[in-house]
């Protein structure tokens, strides 16, 4: 029986939530996530030196996408590896890795519209400058399919999830079939109690990919996403576990994309309620959860639905 790559979760608290990175105990180690700028050195270097590991012998750093507390540390990260350790996203991600201000810019193009915070720019370049180590150009732009060596027969290959973002990732450890699919997978949410997601469709038919065709033995998630009860998954889930909060995933995108339709066909409405224009779709939702609170997944997903929405809706060109 051939050995099993070992896979150690590196947890870092942030805020209301937990920041979930994977240590890969490959011939050429890899770090899947780096949560934020402080992660690498005040968590990972530490429970890695736990492991008898060396943070400076990490060679591969696996971005799942582009949001701030998933490369917010990668800077800081390849710094500790002697700038040796190869850098590897989606191309459609790839500017949240180079810039800064490209966290800003899809505030203020998304959610940012519905928060009513006239401060809502500048704290946003505030948090980036904070949360974010450094910018710097990717190594690798993995593509859909991509197979990448560890060394030794180790090897990964990149399952393009768009949805949660344009250039979501999961990285399958090939031959044993662990996956890491950072926030591609939602479930209920996490400490917002309401899933994010860009683009609907594409959410679903990732959701639907990883279900039915990649069938993980075990996934890893982003985040301690929540069931409909409101418990957290754990930071591993089996392959019952994982076909559950694949399913449970699939049937709140459901739920969502029909309050959210609903709400869209009738007409947006600007009212006093925390959740205009999206009022409508909150109520049948029972959605009670804050949604100024960041990331702010509702006007996220609710911004999703309204920009599918419009294009459907668009007179062809004459």
């Amino acid at each position: 029986m051939t050995q099993q790559t070992a896979v150690h979760p590196l947890v870092s608290p942030w805020g209301r939530f937990g920041l979930y990175s994977y240590f890969i105990d490959a011939p050429e180690p890899a770090i899947v996530d780096t949560g934020i700028a402080s992660s690498p050195a005040e968590g990972m270097a530490p429970a890695l030196e736990k492991l008898g590991r060396h943070i400076e012998d990490v060679r591969w750093i696996l971005l799942t996408h582009g949001h701030i507390d998933h490369v917010g540390g990668a800077f800081a990260l390849w710094e500790l590896t002697g700038r040796r350790a190869q850098m590897v996203i989606h191309e459609a991600d790839a500017d949240f890795l180079r810039s800064r201000r490209a966290h800003v810019e899809e505030y203020l193009g998304g959610r940012g519209r519905y928060m009513h915070d006239s401060a809502g720019e500048s704290k946003q370049t505030a948090a980036a400058n904070a949360v974010i180590s450094g910018e710097l150009e990717p190594t690798v732009l993995v593509e859909d399919g991509e197979t990448l060596s560890l060394g030794g027969n180790v090897t990964v290959t990149a399952h393009h999830l768009p949805g949660h973002t344009p250039g979501a990732v999961a990285y399958v450890i090939d031959g044993q079939n662990d996956v890491f699919v950072g926030d591609a997978v939602q479930i209920h949410g996490a400490a917002n109690g309401f899933p994010g997601y860009e683009n609907p469709t594409a959410y679903r038919s990732s959701l639907e990919h990883v279900r039915d065709d990649i069938r993980p033995r075990r996934l890893y998630l982003g985040h301690p996403y929540r069931g409909a009860n409101g418990v957290p998954y754990g930071v591993e889930l089996d392959a019952e576990q994982a076909q559950r909060a694949l399913t449970e995933s699939l049937e709140i995108e459901a739920r969502v994309g029909d309050a959210a339709r609903r709400n869209l066909h009738d007409g947006l409405r600007e009212t006093n309620s925390v959740y205009s224009p999206f009022a409508q779709a909150a109520g049948q939702l029972g959605y009670e959860g804050d949604p100024t609170l960041e990331p702010s997944p509702f006007f996220t997903t609710m911004h999703g639905y309204r920009t599918e929405h419009d294009a459907s809706n668009k007179e062809p060109q004459r």
